[in-house]
């Protein structure tokens, strides 16, 4: 891909996200994420019913007339996008491939938080850190980071969720609102979740192509795995093959679910044919 496509690639997802979190997310994530604390702005006359330990008894002294103090919520927050970038992120079988969707919702996320004045950093992964990308504000920063997930190469295929969520409770020392986006298609990652669940606002999204979940009768195919390289020959016509085929998938969701919700954190899921955006103003709003 040419410099000039990846920049016409990153101007079309800009022009769409970008629209929706302007007109759908803003508020939404705004609500949903609350600020550090309260911090003091500003100062007005007393009126019947405010709370009079909000009295400013030095202004109050000074003119004679009782005045209050008048708290904001701090809103500056860091959010740490950690994205799974390993070979089975470029499989589709619908309109985009999972990678695509992935970039798409990184995308609104990060102008969603951009538009609160709130720094955004990002992890790709697979089983290494692949780019740390560490928080900051603006526009730019935000294009670079849709231009690295469509352009970025990976040296590694497989998937290592554990390693990533170590890297990103080492290099994060504040709380953050954190984004977990894979297809979570590895496991053993529940106490690590735990761990960080703990000291950040943690949500996981998982990402899945339909047939990943149910196995249509196609014959005979040939399937080949894109974190390990190696193709195999299946009978899809095969009702017991489909059957554990898609127990495979319900054991890998469950695991999923089961694990986010011990670390006491959120989960969003979505299949490349469905709606992010319903999925996510769904979520936002549960949580506002």
């Amino acid at each position: 891909m040419t410099t000039k496509d990846i920049l016409k690639k990153v101007r079309k997802i800009e022009i769409k996200t970008k629209r929706l979190s302007d007109h759908i997310f803003g508020g939404e994530y705004h609500s949903s994420f609350k600020g550090r604390g309260m911090t003091f702005s500003e100062v007005r006359p007393y009126a019947f019913g405010d709370d009079v330990r909000n009295i400013d008894w030095n202004v109050t002294a000074r003119y004679r007339t009782p005045f209050v103090k008048v708290f904001e919520e701090e809103r500056e927050l860091t959010m740490m996008l950690a994205v799974d970038i390993s070979g089975s992120e470029n499989f589709g079988t619908q309109t985009q491939l999972k990678r695509e969707m992935i970039t798409e919702i990184v995308a609104t996320l990060a102008f969603s938080a951009t538009q609160n004045n709130d720094k955004v950093g990002l992890i790709l992964y697979s089983d290494e850190i692949e780019l740390f990308i560490p928080p900051a504000k603006g526009r730019s920063h935000v294009l670079r980071i849709i231009r690295e997930l469509i352009d970025f190469k990976p040296k590694h295929t497989r998937t290592n969720t554990a390693q990533a969520l170590k890297f990103l409770y080492n290099v994060l020392k504040k709380k953050a609102i954190v984004f977990l986006i894979s297809d979570f298609i590895d496991t053993k990652y529940e106490d690590t979740l735990k761990i960080v669940g703990r000291k950040h606002d943690l949500t996981g999204i998982m990402v899945y192509d339909p047939i990943e979940k149910e196995m249509p009768d196609l014959g005979l195919v040939a399937l080949r795995d894109l974190e390990t390289g190696k193709t195999a020959y299946v009978d899809t016509g095969n009702k017991q093959v489909r059957h554990t085929h898609n127990a495979m998938f319900l054991k890998r969701h469950d695991y999923f679910k089961k694990a986010f919700q011990k670390a006491g954190s959120g989960i969003i899921w979505v299949a490349t044919n469905g709606s992010y955006i319903k999925k996510m103003l769904q979520y936002f709003k549960a949580r506002s």
